[in-house]
């Protein structure tokens, strides 16, 4: 018993000096978020997006079709020779006879695609003394108000400016009936020429042989330059289309008159 007690004491010392450990338990690693966050779940042919369905766009009141889908190419236009009423045509030879104008009644002009005459005339003698060089193609109508714009315009103009010339002797015309499209151009509407509706001037040659050629003459003080620009001006008294050296370039060498009808009587002059 004693030897015991005395066992106890000794071992007393011994665990007084023994060191504890400079470090005690870690404690364990805390997950991070995305170890704690659960995987989404697999998503369910219910929850997948649903694909939109196109509706077939409607007609709209007054369209022949959806204004989505393209419109139909138009056919061209056909164009046709405008046929001309025989009694304007009777009424129309008579006035030039009655004014001495030389022409002669020529068949019917088709030259396809909308160009021809009804009733065409061979224009050579605008009035008594006054040719149309060269002679040439149109209707009745334009020869009647070529011949009434000469008689009335062109020879009291010829008169006042340029007096020691002498009579009017030719009116010197660069273009009548010719199947072609505007300005000659390859593309766009139909000209007048190709209908016999025009006429175009280039130059008034005087019993002296002086010769007067169409040219921009705004600026122009002379008498010469005179004389064009009242002739142009009084062409719209006669004509529906009056273009000048002044309404682009390519009427820089010519008037262009034509007898085109539009609505309401309107004119157009350049």
């Amino acid at each position: 018993m004693h030897l015991r007690i005395v066992a106890c004491l000794l071992s007393v010392p011994l665990l007084a000096g023994a060191s504890l450990p400079k470090t005690g338990p870690l404690p364990e690693k805390k997950p991070t978020v995305a170890e704690t966050t659960k995987p989404a779940e697999e998503k369910s042919e219910k929850d997948a997006p649903k694909t939109e369905r196109k509706e077939k766009p409607l007609p709209i009141p007054g369209h022949a079709r959806p204004l989505t889908e393209k419109p139909e190419t138009q056919p061209e236009p056909v164009l046709t020779i405008e046929p001309e009423d025989r009694k304007e045509y009777d009424a129309c030879l008579a006035a030039l006879k009655q004014m001495g104008t030389a022409f002669k009644e020529e068949k019917r002009i088709d030259d396809g695609k909308g160009c021809g005459i009804d009733k065409p005339l061979t224009l050579d003698m605008v009035l008594p003394g006054v040719a149309l060089k060269p002679e040439g193609k149109m209707r009745c109508e334009t020869a009647l108000q070529l011949a009434r714009w000469t008689k009335e315009a062109v020879i009291p103009a010829a008169k006042a400016a340029l007096p020691s010339e002498g009579p009017l002797a030719s009116i010197n015309q660069a273009s009548s009936y010719v199947c072609r499209l505007r300005n000659n151009g390859t593309t766009g509407k139909i000209s007048e020429h190709a209908r016999g509706n025009a006429i175009d001037i280039a130059s008034f040659t005087f019993k002296s042989g002086k010769s007067i050629e169409i040219r921009p003459r705004d600026e122009d003080s002379t008498l010469a330059g005179a004389f064009q620009r009242a002739v142009t001006a009084t062409g719209c008294l006669y004509f529906k289309t009056v273009l000048d050296p002044g309404s682009d370039a390519a009427h820089e060498t010519h008037l262009h008159f034509d007898v085109l009808e539009r609505k309401n009587g309107y004119r157009y002059c350049r």
